[in-house]
């Protein structure tokens, strides 16, 4: 599908230096006027780049590789950002969705690193890849730290979501559970096997891991028909995606794998607070907080012109404000809580600062079950 915005800004105006009278000093005059002049050489050089950067993305198409299948949730935001990114990217290209699925977003992430470093290809996928290259999981044999980033439009917080049915409606009835709580995940490694590994090895909760769904959609018809009792991911997509039984009180939230409580979720507990130690703590910060907030990873390949991955920068969080934007996205239930390209970097370069001994045994909870 082609997405097309056009834009046109407006023309930019020339500024000159006047002639003033002041009764200040002639130093304190000419610290003024190489004020002035330093800043209009800035304006100029902003100027100049915009203007190079139209040039080149004049009649250009750029292709957002999405890693998962047309109608899951990185495919919604994908397409929203599309129709409104390309009116602030200088020259206006025309921005297409290119899906990708598979892998859990792995093959997307090996392809849009291969791809040619031009700045007309981004990818979308998540931020556990980081995890699968420092854990050394099979099949992540690339330098994910080396591409660059562009932004995430929301910063993701996880929390479980079970079923009246599964009689697991607290956190207390969950802790006093004589059999195992069914969980259903997406693939090793995802943050819905993640959640539910670490609350079974680090929390103690009684958990038995059903991976191998293709989607959080299954996930949720198969605790809805008692498959499973439910399963652990961001809360802002359950929250539009199971609003129907939260309402009915179907559905409850009951634990947080978040820093603080959520807003809408003042009374549910923390997992960080269901532990006792400092090394506890550490291995639910590393396995789900990291990442989490920065799941919906946009970036480009490692050699991208840094003038082409700047604009990219700019123009995505211009477009996290953009008012139509912002409008569409309160009419389709998503949330908008923007993080900048390269406070996402930081926290993916965090990963790999660990303790040798926290990366050790997470890797034990995560791949070793």
């Amino acid at each position: 599908m082609l997405y097309y915005i056009s834009y046109r800004a407006g023309a930019c105006g020339e500024s000159s230096l006047m002639p003033f009278k002041s009764h200040v000093g002639p130093r304190v005059a000419l610290v003024f006027i190489s004020v002035i002049f330093a800043l209009h050489l800035v304006a100029g050089n902003d100027v100049g780049l915009a203007a190079e950067q139209s040039s080149f993305y004049q009649g250009k198409v750029i292709r957002v590789v999405v890693g998962t299948a047309p109608g899951g949730g990185f495919d919604f935001y994908a397409r929203a950002i599309a129709r409104h990114w390309g009116k602030y990217i200088p020259g206006n290209p025309q921005i297409i969705i290119e899906n990708q699925p598979g892998a859990a977003t792995l093959i997307a992430a090996k392809n849009v690193f291969q791809a040619r470093p031009d700045g007309l290809t981004i990818g979308n996928f998540i931020a556990d890849i980081a995890l699968g290259r420092l854990l050394n999981q099979p099949g992540v044999d690339f330098d994910f730290q080396k591409f660059e980033w562009i932004g995430v439009p929301v910063r993701d917080n996880i929390v479980c979501a079970l079923t009246k049915a599964s009689g697991v409606s607290t956190i207390e009835a969950w802790q006093a559970s004589k059999t195992p709580v069914k969980l259903g995940g997406t693939g090793r490694l995802v943050i819905t096997d993640n959640a539910a590994l670490v609350l079974k090895h680090v929390v103690r909760l009684p958990v038995q891991l059903v991976s191998g769904y293709t989607g959080t959609a299954p996930i949720r018809l198969a605790a809805e028909s008692g498959e499973l009792a439910g399963g652990c991911w961001q809360w802002e997509s359950i929250k539009p995606t199971w609003r129907a039984g939260l309402q009915a009180g179907e559905v409850n939230i009951v634990v947080q794998l978040t820093a603080e409580p959520l807003p809408e979720l003042p009374k549910v507990p923390l997992a960080l607070n269901l532990v006792q130690s400092d090394e506890a703590r550490k291995l639910i910060t590393a396995s789900v907080q990291t990442t989490a907030p920065i799941t919906r990873l946009y970036a480009v390949p490692p050699g991208t012109p840094k003038d082409r991955v700047r604009t990219l920068q700019k123009s995505f969080m211009d477009t996290m404000k953009d008012p139509e934007f912002l409008a569409e996205a309160k009419k389709s239930n998503l949330e908008i809580d923007p993080t900048s390209g390269e406070e996402a970097g930081k926290a993916i370069d965090s990963l790999f600062h660990l303790e040798p001994a926290l990366v050790a045994k997470m890797k034990t909870i995560l791949l070793g079950d």
